[in-house]
């Protein structure tokens, strides 16, 4: 089909305020295939992505690894009734991620609590935002408490609970009369330059001016939350290690360790959002690692698959078990597609490739460089 055709279909049949398309159809590139590092639209013209496609193809586009591993399972097993009848891989999924987030944070003996038990149990979703959600609930469930802390120029997804701690008023307020309104905002603190230091993180950037520019001193911040914590009712702080859709905001090094004290103060979980930052893009499988931080609940997707819609919520097997009760056959927190057989399986191939390929220490060693480079233009 030729471009303009494409075009035609999509503004008489699609709804409006989805996809952007210039008057003149110079804009968006049709994307026909993708592979690698590589784009090619719908006229054979081929692109270098350097967005990774929203950093979902960690291990490239369409990766022949992880691709194989979805035909194979397409052709076993295409559907398992989410919550009802268990698959091996949703199983195996699960124990992966207990891995390669507490177990091995544990191991590593990254600053935690000193009760904290060296496993994770998960709630599989479809989205980001769904595991934002289910990160939230959790909260709930655990603390008895409904406040949520969250961030300027935060970005946690546009489903009306995740929307009640996504801060831009663009994406919120055609909605506000439908919200919970359990969200407060307190500024993002702001290093404004990246140091180097022991994780070789060096440079100054030139990033896009932020939507919500703030030089907050991190003291002030810290006077904010605690004084929510003293009119509200909090349950949990939720943050994004390093801000992406508010401006790629990195915070000093000291907030993420000072929120973990302050939700352990309090009694309050502490949730990242690692939707866009985790499985090694910034040269840590997680961000949070660079902080020596564990959270009691981390939010996953985007390069969990490579590009099937899948999702999670991993927690502290204390916090999840005090929040969730023993199923009594009905589920209180589900969907359909939960924990899909083919994204499982996408999961662990994604997963396995991203440490054959050595991609996080890839990351560690070339991000430095990119920077360094782009800050001497």
């Amino acid at each position: 089909m030729k471009l303009r055709g494409v075009f035609d279909l999509l503004r008489r049949y699609e709804s409006r305020n989805v996809t952007f398309i210039e008057p003149d159809d110079s804009w968006p590139i049709i994307w026909e295939r993708a592979r690698g590092v590589h784009v090619w639209d719908a006229e054979g013209k081929k692109y270098l992505d350097l967005t990774a496609a929203f950093g979902v193809a960690a291990a490239g586009h369409a990766n022949p690894r992880v691709v194989k591993a979805g035909q194979r399972q397409m052709s076993k097993l295409l559907h398992a009734m989410g919550d009802v009848h268990p698959h091996a891989l949703k199983a195996a999924l699960a124990r992966e991620l207990s891995r390669i987030t507490f177990e091995r944070w544990s191991k590593n003996k990254v600053r935690a609590r000193e009760d904290a038990r060296p496993t994770g149990k998960t709630i599989f979703c479809n989205s980001g935002f769904e595991a934002v959600e289910a990160a939230l609930k959790t909260a709930m469930l655990a603390t008895g408490k409904g406040g949520v802390i969250a961030f300027q120029g935060a970005y946690h997804g546009l489903g009306y609970g995740a929307l009640n701690a996504t801060h831009r008023e663009h994406f919120r307020s055609r909605f506000r009369a439908q919200l919970g309104g359990f969200g407060c905002f307190v500024p993002f603190p702001k290093s404004g330059a990246l140091e180097k230091g022991s994780d070789g993180v060096v440079g100054k950037t030139r990033a896009t001016p932020p939507l919500h520019h703030s030089t907050t001193p991190l003291k002030q911040v810290e006077n904010e939350i605690r004084k929510l914590f003293r009119q509200v009712p909090i349950g949990a702080i939720l943050v994004e290690p390093i801000q992406v859709r508010g401006g790629i905001h990195i915070p000093p090094a000291d907030f993420l360790p000072l929120l973990r004290q302050i939700c352990d103060e309090h009694g309050a979980l502490l949730i990242l959002d690692e939707v866009y930052t985790g499985f090694g893009r910034t040269g840590k499988w997680f961000a949070c690692e660079h902080s020596a931080v564990i959270p009691d609940l981390i939010c996953l997707g985007k390069a969990l698959t490579g590009g099937f819609p899948l999702s999670a919520c991993v927690g502290r097997a204390d916090w999840m078990d005090a929040a969730w009760p023993a199923s009594t056959g009905e589920a209180i927190h589900t969907s359909t597609f939960l924990g899909h057989p083919v994204g499982c399986a996408m999961a662990l191939a994604q997963i396995k490739e991203i440490a054959r390929l050595k991609l996080v220490q890839s990351s560690a060693k070339l991000g430095p460089i990119l920077l360094e480079t782009l800050g001497g233009r």
